[in-house]
């Protein structure tokens, strides 16, 4: 198995490599070495706003006995605002004695550039619609801890797929790795995923289906994975943010969703949500969102123990 240096696309990891990531993510759930990263500092470089990646990074380096140095809303509080480019800032940072690089960038590829001009891990923390690889292996390890496996379990993806980096990294793993039943590709027209993620599917045979309305497949999937619809990626077309928040109307979940779904499916989300998932969801035992993002704090503790031990 090829050792973890950066963790950049979900189509760099084998299967060997996510079970490790699994395994060590047990371990760090029950009994994790509180002076691992002793001694290592991360640097964390967001250029978007976030809560749950960062904070779960955060503390998970600060629980291994690590470090932690960065900035918050980097394009505004860093020189990105005075035009330095990603390429100079990644370069700096190399030069301050950091261990790993935590970026989340504005835009698609970010990643990889970073990774390009950097002499220490780079992790992607979301780059603009791209990808969102941390996610989306916390989300195939809170489903596997709730079902025990991902083989032949029908997942619906619902809400903003062409501009939603964690059902595209979801997709790349779930296709690649898993042979699920069928995916569920559940939106309006016009954030339906893109045509890439559809030829990836078909590429590993996953039996996929688009469809505008959630209702007609609730009793058929075990995964319900919400999405919001992203108002910042609609800034120069407010009137299609409009259309497509009318049209999500038919894919919000409420307790007579709840009331239609099998017993034993979940309903899943990377959060943050706004209206898609009513509040009086919370309490239904198979709204495990809280759960999952708590899951977040296992998996980046298992990947940051990976790149620097």
């Amino acid at each position: 198995m090829a050792h973890l240096r950066s963790v950049v696309k979900a189509q760099q990891f084998d299967k060997a490599m996510i079970e490790e990531v699994f395994a060590t993510a047990r371990t760090m759930e029950h009994d994790h070495p509180r002076d691992a990263l002793q001694g290592k500092l991360m640097a964390t470089l967001f250029y978007e706003p976030s809560t749950r990646t960062r904070l779960s990074f955060e503390v998970a380096m600060t629980k291994l006995g690590g470090s932690v140095v960065g900035t918050e809303n980097a394009r505004e509080f860093s020189s990105a605002a005075k035009g330095e480019s990603l390429e100079d800032t990644i370069r700096t940072i190399n030069q301050y004695g950091v261990d790993v690089i935590v970026l989340r960038y504005n835009k698609e590829g970010g990643a990889k550039r970073a990774q390009n001009f950097s002499d220490v891990p780079i992790i992607n923390a979301g780059d603009g619609p791209g990808q969102h690889p941390t996610q989306a292996l916390l989300d195939l390890y809170t489903i596997k801890k709730r079902f025990g496996h991902i083989k032949d379990l029908n997942i619906a993806l619902v809400g903003d797929l062409i501009n939603g980096r964690t059902v595209r990294s979801l997709s790349y793993f779930l296709a690649k790795h898993y042979a699920v039943g069928r995916v569920f590709l559940v939106s309006p027209r016009e954030t339906r995923m893109r045509q890439d993620i559809k030829d990836y599917f078909d590429k590993y045979q996953v039996r996929w289906e688009e469809v505008d309305n959630l209702a007609p497949i609730l009793g058929e999937v075990d995964v319900i994975y919400q999405t919001r619809v992203q108002r910042e990626r609609f800034a120069d077309n407010p009137q299609v943010y409009e259309a497509v928040i009318n049209a999500s109307e038919r894919l919000i979940i409420d307790e007579s969703t709840l009331a239609r779904m099998k017993p034993e499916a979940i309903v899943m989300h990377p959060l943050p949500r706004i209206t898609e998932i009513s509040y009086s969801v919370d309490k239904d035992p198979r709204a495990i969102y809280f759960e999952q993002a708590q899951n977040g704090l296992f998996i980046r503790m298992a990947l940051l123990k990976m790149l620097l031990t």
